[in-house]
């Protein structure tokens, strides 16, 4: 008997103790998703019956809610904890994947020329600009899309002068991006890509450049160009002293809204057949621009990793967000995973993400085998 076959026994003997029967299909709502049984697309469920209240709370601490979306259907829906239908999820950086979405809006709508123009252009309100020079007015939208650009902010570094940290406690963020110095052994490669830096910061300010261009206020341009045709109607944002939009993270959104997010990706801009945000902006969103370390590269605002299944590794693009958080699209399965977990800043948060990911949700999709 081969491995992949073992666990499934294994997991179905889990799920016989635990219901005795399958399980259930999610509740209809008119949201536009279809809602199915697991085992109506293939899923095996004991992987999934398998997460259980008390499993989660000794494995996987602070998680609020576990959503599949499988073959067009939404197929597994359940909340733990404080989480709920309705509770509005702090997903922290997770958001940061809207602001992409958003940039690539207003370059079709012809409000920014392309993600190749300089960002210091586009914000002339806010000269003079400290530590300016040919290096900062350098620096594009896709460099600060692609966590690349020259400026000396790293989050990943507590003591870096760019961290986000430093940010929360002044009146006008946007101010402090601006003024940040540049790194002065910056290079880029031969392809034009700098070395990757994670920023919130540089995100922060995309937001304000968006709203500069477009003429009006970021929620309103988000909830024009993206939520209202999502059918995402509620949302609530974090605002610096000052009344910017935190566009770096912390947008809170229903678990069902973030999974419509996550199937947007998936089908290249696509909802219920009509075109939200343009097909290419998407793909290029889910290009490779760097190679962040062993297990994970990015795109623009956009994760990537492989996830190990009983069946060999897959392909997923996610979005991630401090305290575990995560919305994966797996476009080779045909399948979108919404967790959203509570676990803020503690060691381990998102690699128990990914176990339970593997473990639960990937461990319960079928074998696909190549046609001879």
């Amino acid at each position: 008997m081969s491995p992949c076959h073992r666990s499934l026994l294994a997991f179905s003997a889990v799920a016989l103790l635990v219901t005795g029967s399958a399980l259930a299909a999610p509740a209809a709502m008119r949201d536009g998703f279809e809602v199915a049984e697991p085992t109506e697309v293939s899923l095996h469920r004991g992987p999934l019956v398998a997460l259980n209240a008390t499993l989660m709370a000794e494995q996987f601490p602070d998680t609020t809610s576990v959503l599949v979306y499988r073959d067009g259907k939404l197929v597994f829906e359940r909340y733990f904890g404080t989480g709920g239908i309705n509770v509005l999820n702090d997903t922290r950086s997770a958001t940061k994947t809207l602001t992409a979405l958003a940039v690539g809006q207003a370059i079709s709508d012809g409000a920014l020329r392309s993600f190749d123009q300089p960002v210091f252009e586009l914000v002339p309100q806010l000269a003079p600009f400290r530590n300016d020079g040919e290096l900062k007015r350098g620096i594009t939208l896709m460099d600060l899309l692609t966590m690349s650009s020259a400026l000396d902010c790293n989050d990943f570094d507590e003591r870096n002068v760019g961290n986000e940290e430093n940010m929360y406690p002044l009146t006008n963020w946007a101010r402090w991006v601006v003024d940040l110095p540049v790194k002065a052994d910056y290079t880029r490669t031969a392809s034009g890509r700098g070395p990757f830096s994670y920023c919130t910061g540089g995100t922060l300010l995309l937001g304000q450049i968006v709203q500069r261009a477009v003429g009006q206020p970021l929620d309103r341009y988000f909830d024009q160009r993206l939520f209202l045709p999502l059918g995402i109607r509620d949302r609530q944002w974090v605002r610096s002293p000052s009344g910017e939009y935190q566009s770096g993270g912390g947008l809170r959104l229903r678990s069902r809204d973030l999974l419509k997010l996550g199937v947007l990706l998936k089908d290249e801009g696509q909802w219920l057949g009509h075109q939200i945000v343009p097909a290419a902006w998407v793909r290029r969103m889910q290009t490779l621009s760097n190679i962040v370390n062993e297990q994970q590269s990015y795109g623009m605002l956009t994760w990537q990793r492989n996830y190990a299944t009983p069946c060999g590794p897959v392909s997923g693009w996610y979005m991630a967000g401090n305290g575990g958080n995560a919305v994966v699209s797996v476009p080779l399965k045909n399948t979108v995973v919404v967790v959203t977990r509570t676990h803020y800043n503690q060691r381990g948060m998102h690699d128990e993400t990914v176990r339970l990911l593997e473990k639960h949700v990937f461990a319960a999709m079928p074998c696909v085998r190549a046609s001879s």
